[in-house]
């Protein structure tokens, strides 16, 4: 079927990484910032260009478009999903990508910074010799989390719309917002989206396909201290900035942090602390598999908090914990089939599917729970949100291949 294809997801990847499309986690509005839109602009006339009519932008930053079924069956509308957006945790901006071919096995030297991706610490780059690696420059992120799986949607878009005899239904393709800063579905109008089934495509190593994530809440400490002037404030100051130190030193050393866990391990993670003397605050992420124990890690963390306030009768705090997303498997386990499907398109691709579970969230956690199963599949994205990114080409291309399969495997199972 793709023998003579002349693949497009390279060329669109190095395009498409070259645009600033870093979210911030600090701001509120939506999206969270403007040049999103950058590349949904661009997207949006790509998509246009290839002859789908209706690929649009909303005012959100959500682009929408439709591939029209070829097939008399009644198949169910299935859609695939990647994010635009990439990490605030490194420079997203200027991104300079390298293709390195016929990747040797050793270690990458990049250019800037003295920024060398040691295959010692990257055992699955190591398992690439041969492929041709992209990698940044070495003084940004790549932002193959998540343009791999966009170049790839668009790539797979290009095959199906060039060969009108791969039968398969309706397919609805979304780009969203936001999704590293938790909010990627926030705004989605899930019936404009239109769809019953659908596949984020924002997974790692080639094969890989995770229909298991962590659930997640947010919690916030807010400590209202004692201001006086420092001069008099002997028995009178109380330190919101000390106590909120107070209550992060006492979180486990051993345990329950990132750090320290691995697996199907849970965890409180303090992601910021803010203030000054008379207030502070603090944001924690708690996470994990068994949705029952995030109420575990809330009362954990309240205990701690009480503990330190104890010693501080003057001052107050209060916890505030916030819905995230939740462990997408639990409605995953309701549609068999959807996974199902999954993995045969990816056996089609001349991959054997590996079963990963998801030590963090993506766009399908939210969107299973909105009505639209949505288990994980690889793009070939690597050390995310970090200068030593990279991606294979071939795994981005297994990629397309699978998202073509997987059309053809719900029309044929229709």
């Amino acid at each position: 079927m793709f023998n003579n294809y002349k693949y497009t997801v390279t060329e669109r990847f190095m395009r498409y990484v070259q645009i600033d499309t870093q979210s911030d986690p600090l701001s509120k509005s939506f999206p969270s910032t403007e040049k999103q839109k950058d590349l949904g602009k661009l997207l949006v006339e790509e998509l246009q260009a290839m002859g789908i009519k209706d690929a649009v932008m909303d005012e959100h930053g959500y682009v929408f478009a439709t591939i029209p079924g070829n097939t008399d069956k009644s198949v169910p509308v299935i859609c695939f999903c990647s994010h635009m957006d990439t990490s605030s945790d490194c420079s997203g901006k200027n991104v300079k990508p390298i293709i390195h071919q016929q990747y040797d096995g050793g270690d990458i030297t990049l250019p800037e910074e003295g920024t060398v991706i040691k295959a010692a610490e990257h055992p699955y780059l190591q398992s690439k010799k041969g492929d041709d690696i992209i990698t940044a420059s070495g003084s940004t992120l790549l932002g193959a989390d998540d343009k791999a799986g966009v170049a790839e949607i668009m790539d797979a878009a290009h095959f199906l719309l060039t060969h009108p005899e791969i039968k398969h239904g309706d397919i609805r393709i979304l780009f969203t917002p936001d999704e590293e800063v938790g909010r990627g579905v926030e705004k989605l109008d899930m019936k404009r989206l239109g769809a019953q089934f659908g596949y984020t495509m924002d997974g790692g190593e080639r094969g890989s396909l995770e229909e298991e994530s962590f659930s997640a809440d947010a919690a916030k400490i807010v400590i209202q201290g004692v201001s006086v002037h420092p001069g008099t404030a002997k028995d009178k100051l109380v330190s919101a900035i000390k106590i909120a130190s107070e209550i992060v030193d006492a979180l486990p050393k051993d345990g329950l942090s990132p750090e320290t866990t691995e697996d199907r391990q849970g965890f409180i993670h303090p992601v910021r602390m803010q203030g000054i003397v008379e207030h502070a605050e603090i944001d924690f992420i708690l996470r994990d598999f068994i949705t029952a124990k995030l109420d575990d890690h809330a009362a954990f963390l309240r205990n701690i908090m009480n503990m330190v306030m104890a010693r501080h009768p003057q001052a107050s705090a209060t916890l505030t914990i916030t819905q995230q997303y939740r462990n997408m498997k639990e409605v995953l386990d309701l549609h068999p089939q959807v996974t199902a499907n999954a993995e045969e398109a990816i056996r089609r691709a001349g991959v054997e599917p590996l079963r990963l579970i998801i030590r963090g969230g993506t766009d399908g956690s939210r969107l299973s729970f909105m009505g639209l199963p949505c288990p994980n599949i690889f793009t070939g994205e690597m050390a995310l949100h970090s200068k030593y990114e990279y991606v294979s080409i071939q795994d981005m291309q297994k990629a397309v291949q699978t998202i073509v399969h997987l059309a053809q495997v719900w029309e044929e199972r229709s």
